[in-house]
This record gives C-alpha cells, sequence and structure tokens, in this order.
C-alpha cells in the first residue's frame, strides 16, 4: 500500500523543527517511505494513491504523555477545584463506582477525542484497576479506536497498593505494535516504600516501564534521591508533575536519563506547584507534554501547548513547544519511530487546513501559527501507521455513536451512584 501527500505545507520535528511549502509525503507499508518535492511523477504507473495536500499542514502527530482515559464522562466535574476537591469527587467519589463498561466507554471515546484532534499516541495511565474486566475493556478500547497507546496498568492512588503482578502478567499479551504497557506505580510519594520496589521489581521482571505521579510529600521528602539510594532509578521511568522538587531532584532525574511529562493547565488549576517546565529545561531532563484529566482541561494539544508556551516565554521558543508536544514526548515513552517525518518512522500524521480563517497567513512563521492559533477544529485528515482516522474533518471509524451512546450511558449510572 502506497500513499503519497502531495504538496502540502510540511512541518518536521527531526533533527530540528523546519517548515518546507510545496512538499510531498510518500507512505509505504505504514511508514514514512520519503519526504520531498516532487516525489512521483507517474502515480498511476507507480500504482500509488495520491491524496491532495495543497492547503493543507501536515506534521508529524501528537504524543500525550499523561492522560487518565478512563475519565472521559467525567468531563469538566473538577475544573472549579484544587488537586483535594479532585481525589474526593473523582476518585473518591465517582471513581470508586467504575465498572468495566465504564472503562470501556471512557477509554473509547476518549481516544477519539485525541485521534480528532491530532492525538495519536497517548499514554494511557489506567488508575482505575479493581478487575481483570477493567483491564480488558480498557484495552479492547484503546484497540477499536486505532490509536497508539501506552497502557499504564495501577490501582487508584487511594489504595496505596502494589501494582497487581497476577493482572500485569495476564495481560502482557496484549501489546502489539500500536499498544505497549507500563506500570502505573502509585510510587515513593504516595505508597510505602516495599510496595514501591515490588513495582519497580516487578517492571524490570517484565521489561516495561514505570509511569508514576511524583511529588515531594511527607512519605518521601526527596523521592527521587530515595529511588536511588534504592538501585531504583532507571531511563524507562516517566515521571508525571513533580513541581516543587528541588532541583537537586531534578538534576537527579536528568542523570538518570528518564523523562517528565508535564501538564500545565491541570497543574495551574489544581494548584500543583509552581510552572516546572523551564526548571526542567535548565537541569537537561527530557521534557514531554501531557493533557491529564478532562474533568479540569481541554482535551487537545493545541491547548496545552499554548499554555507551555504562555508559561515558559523565557525559556521556549513556538518550534521548542512543538517539538515537545511531538518528537520530545515520543522518546519519553521510548517510542524510537514515532514523532517525526524521518523515513522509517511510523506514518502517524495530521493535516491541518491552513485555509481555515484562523490559520491563514501570508507573513508569519507557520510552526508559531499552528503553536498559537490550531484548534481541533482545523484537523482534516489523521493518519495512524499509515492508516486514515479521520478524514475531510470526519473521523473514519462507525463505532463513535455507539461509543457516543455508552458514554451516555456511563454518565448516567455514574451520576446517579452518586445521589
Amino acid at each position: 500500500m502506497r500513499t503519497l501527500l502531495r504538496g502540502g505545507l510540511v512541518i518536521d520535528t527531526e533533527p530540528e523543527v523546519v517548515a518546507r511549502r510545496e512538499t510531498d509525503v510518500l507512505i509505504e507499508d505504514g511508514r514514512i517511505a520519503a519526504v520531498g518535492p516532487g516525489l512521483i511523477a507517474d502515480v498511476e504507473a507507480a500504482g500509488v494513491e495520491v491524496i491532495d495536500a495543497t492547503g493543507r499542514i501536515v506534521l508529524p502527530g501528537f504524543v500525550d504523555t499523561h492522560r487518565h482515559l478512563w475519565q472521559t464522562a467525567l468531563r469538566g466535574v473538577a475544573a472549579d477545584g484544587n488537586l483535594g476537591l479532585y481525589f474526593e469527587r473523582v476518585l473518591g467519589g465517582y471513581g470508586v463506582h467504575f465498572r468495566a463498561e465504564d472503562v470501556a466507554a471512557g477509554n473509547l471515546v476518549g481516544a477519539l477525542e485525541c485521534l480528532n484532534a491530532g492525538i495519536t499516541t497517548v499514554q494511557d495511565y489506567s488508575h482505575v484497576q479493581s478487575s481483570d474486566a477493567h483491564a480488558d475493556a480498557a484495552l479492547d478500547a484503546l484497540q477499536d479506536s486505532g490509536i497508539r497507546a501506552v497502557f499504564g496498568y495501577g490501582p487508584s492512588p487511594l489504595s496505596g497498593g502494589a501494582v497487581s503482578p497476577d493482572g500485569m502478567r495476564r495481560i502482557m499479551d496484549r501489546a502489539s505494535e500500536r499498544i505497549s504497557l507500563a506500570v502505573a506505580a502509585i510510587g515513593p510519594s504516595f505508597a510505602p516504600f516495599e510496595t514501591v520496589r515490588a513495582d519497580w521489581e516487578l517492571a524490570d521482571s517484565l521489561g516495561v516501564p514505570v509511569v508514576v505521579h511524583i511529588s515531594s510529600s511527607s512519605l518521601a521528602v526527596d523521592p527521587i534521591a530515595r529511588l536511588r539510594d534504592a538501585g531504583l532509578l532507571r531511563s524507562n521511568t516517566l515521571y508525571v508533575h513533580g513541581n516543587n522538587l528541588p532541583d537537586s531532584e531534578l538534576k537527579l532525574i536528568a542523570e538518570s536519563g528518564a523523562a517528565v511529562s508535564v501538564t500545565p493547565s491541570v497543574e495551574a488549576r489544581m494548584e500543583i506547584g509552581e510552572p516546572l517546565a523551564g526548571r526542567l529545561r535548565a537541569a537537561g531532563v527530557n521534557l514531554s507534554l501531557g493533557i491529564d484529566v478532562v474533568t479540569t482541561a481541554a482535551g487537545d494539544m493545541f491547548a496545552a501547548m499554548r499554555e507551555l508556551l504562555a508559561l515558559g516565554y523565557q525559556t521556549f521558543t513556538a518550534a521548542d513547544v512543538l517539538r515537545i508536544a511531538t518528537l520530545e514526548g515520543a522518546r519519553a515513552l521510548g517510542l524510537t519511530d514515532v514523532g517525526s517525518l524521518a523515513v522509517g518512522n511510523q506514518a502517524d500524521l495530521v493535516l491541518l487546513r491552513r485555509t481555515d480563517l484562523n490559520l491563514v497567513a501570508h507573513l508569519g512563521d507557520p510552526i508559531a501559527i499552528v503553536v498559537t492559533s490550531a484548534h481541533p477544529g482545523n484537523v482534516d485528515s489523521v493518519f495512524v501507521a499509515g492508516t486514515a482516522v479521520k478524514r475531510d474533518g470526519n473521523l473514519v471509524t462507525p463505532a463513535l455513536p455507539g461509543a457516543l451512546d455508552a458514554l451516555a450511558e456511563s454518565a448516567a449510572y455514574l451520576g446517579s451512584a452518586l445521589q
């Protein structure tokens, strides 16, 4: 199967962020085969499907490195409160009532929301795993959506418990080209250290990464140093937040080769701490960008990029922010063939209509225009591994109506459960 995106304004992120006008992208067997002007003259003889990308911006799909997809039905329920309200209302309120079918509905609609907005890869931090059925429901939904995902399997942070070794081992055969697995640990900031060691050793035994919320807390004032002292610092760990960590802790993360996911909107709204991205960059930490929860923030990367650019105006250019939302996110998740248009990479692509009123420009830098002005309504087409999941402004899936009905039923049940 060969597809040619012809004549677009192509933005790539590797080795640097650049924009090239009237450029083609050739896709073969789900991967980037070539990028350049006038790639194939006789497309009929070459047996190539041609997609006219004139008037389109073509760029790598966005990589969301931290999201709780299971909470999609709870959109907006904690927008007016801090972290304490989120724990009380979402995790301790609605969360304890989630059935497997509620996880399925949230994950499917949440993943489709990602694709609709140009997010082709998501790290799904699924800390709602109270049964095998919950895990199967989440993974089935991810598979049905067509998204690329790193599925983080873990318990509710309210439990303080370890990730179930049997449950994690049971789902290992669910890994595929599009779906990989991770241990979603509660971690040293919020769990006893014997639990921490058990989770890290489980991840090591299975050869999977750890994803974990991190903070200086009463359990561990210097949680990264505690991991170091226990011999548990790993390069394949993705830390989330960490706004109140001192610079000495950030230095340890940098030295370990691990990465941090920042979620600017949620961190600000929930009063998690001062903006962290600039300090991470200064410390040499691998930095990535996540949405976190739609209970509190918008579910698209455009909004997150604008937030990061505004908060980091003295540190980040628009090109830096776009790279963080794509290539650096892929690297944070350990994905080596995602996040750029390098030849051989997965053909995970987004096409934006640059003829839309908010993107029309004659003098401005197209990279800056994408970061400052684009929104999900501008997303014309999305490809994952060369397969269209959105075309001409519409998701390409027969599952959408049923998914929306299931989410409505889930929301009705959850609402009644709290009455």
